[in-house]
């Protein structure tokens, strides 16, 4: 083989994996000493980075688990270092949405349950910061963890989570402290009063001091939300906290911050940090929606907000819009807003607009479906209130005068012959009676 030959062969070798990369790294680290290691773990962190979920899966299985359990035990791999990479993988699985990573079963994982246990009986001399490290570590990376451990963890990570620090680090650490209670399905293992006062305090002083980052914001909001699982009236949430203001406000400036404009090659790598902790608003916001039956401006101003995201992520960001016709179709069906404020508010124009678009998805149609079946079905509850009686009237004929105009019975029709086939694909909600979609005056 002559040299440009073996140029050529060089040329054309394939580019290790990230998982590959990941892998060799690891195998590395146990020959390293502590300051080495670290920079190993700083260049694994960035490669998990840049991974996509199934590059994600492959890597984090319960034998690379177990494979860093046994080179902790060995002494090989300093628990400090450990910690750095755990953390940061359970951060990412976060970000990265991925639910399901071996942990549960793994030799690591039944390792931090017991230094956890064993952490917590310690009265004097603990260490705090391990503790909470460890609690991070666990309940980020398992599926489904003990319900023993909540009742130490939770305390832990929210009085962590309370401290008055002011510098980027501690913002870092209460950021992971305060996404690692959202990922907590707490309506399973406690009371809606446990950590009340401890969460509403979190929220308040962010609001008054700005103390805290987007995600861990967004974050605190979520794990109180799982306190009101069963509760309807959200008072504390409405009346006390503003939701309604807040959750506005953080996605006015989410969307006028977002790249909407994304090249399509772009589409199929990860999300950005702005685009997750925006999912996360409209999430919740749905969630929000889903309970809320007080009806108040608040919730007005949230709506158009999320009439704004809905609009923006129309042509590179379905799965977004797909998620803001959630908190449109709760907050018409449990009456947290006027019909007239949809109307006003455009929102109504907005969901018309998405369902006349000739490349629509399935799922956004019976979604678009759903709402104006709600719609239909407030404009037809009479009032008791003469005034609001007489206002139903205007705004329904409003709307019908809107629908007429705009073609709407026709793109309804478009429709009739897919019903059966939207029905059983996503049956949830729908309705076979095509009347069921039509404002009738």
């Amino acid at each position: 083989m002559d040299v440009c030959d073996a140029c050529k062969s060089n040329d054309d070798a394939e580019e290790p994996s990230l998982a590959e990369k990941f892998s060799k790294l690891l195998d590395q680290l146990e020959y390293c000493n502590e300051e080495e290691q670290k920079q190993k773990i700083e260049e694994m962190n960035e490669i998990i980075d840049g991974m996509n979920e199934e590059e994600f899966e492959s890597v984090f299985k319960k034998e690379t688990f177990n494979k860093i359990e046994k080179m902790i035990e060995k002494k090989k791999v300093s628990m400090e270092n450990a910690i750095l990479l755990l953390k940061h993988v359970g951060y990412c699985k976060m970000l990265k949405n991925v639910w399901n990573l071996c942990f549960d079963s793994s030799s690591l994982g039944e390792k931090f349950k017991k230094m956890i246990i064993e952490e917590e009986k310690i009265k004097e001399e603990k260490n705090e910061k391990l503790l909470v490290d460890l609690c991070e570590c666990y309940l980020l990376l398992h599926k489904l963890y003990s319900e023993k451990l909540i009742p130490i963890c939770v305390p832990c990570l929210l009085k962590f989570a309370l401290k008055k620090e002011e510098s980027e680090e501690t913002r870092k650490e209460k950021e992971m402290a305060l996404l690692v209670l959202s990922h907590i399905n707490s309506y399973y293992f406690f009371r809606q009063e446990l950590y009340l006062k401890e969460i509403t305090e979190i929220i308040k002083n962010h609001q008054e001091h700005h103390n805290l980052t987007q995600l861990a914001y967004q974050s605190a909001w979520e794990f109180l939300m799982n306190r009101f699982y069963f509760e309807n009236s959200l008072k504390v949430i409405v009346n006390e906290l503003h939701f309604g203001r807040e959750a506005a406000r953080e996605l006015e400036e989410l969307t006028r911050n977002m790249d909407w404009k994304k090249k399509e090659e772009k589409m199929n790598k990860e999300e950005t940090k702005e685009e997750v902790i925006l999912t996360r608003w409209i999430e919740t916001s749905g969630y929000y929606f889903y309970r809320c039956k007080l009806e108040n401006e608040e919730n007005v101003g949230l709506i158009n907000s999320i009439i704004k995201v809905f609009r923006a992520a129309n042509d590179n960001h379905r799965g977004i819009g797909l998620w803001c016709t959630y908190p449109l179709i709760n907050a018409v069906k449990n009456r947290a807003v006027k019909v007239d404020a949809l109307l006003k508010g455009r929102a109504i124009d907005a969901v018309l607009e998405r369902m006349q678009r000739p490349k629509l998805d399935d799922e956004i149609t019976v979604e678009c479906l759903k709402f104006f079946k709600n719609v239909s079905n407030r404009l037809k509850e009479k009032e008791k209130d003469e005034k609001e009686e007489e206002e139903r009237k205007a705004t329904k004929m409003e709307i019908f005068e809107k629908l007429e105009e705009e073609g709407y019975e026709d793109t309804i029709a478009s429709f009739h012959k897919i019903f059966d086939f939207l029905h059983r694909e996503y049956s949830l909600g729908t309705s076979l009676k095509i009347s069921d979609y039509f404002v009738n005056i």
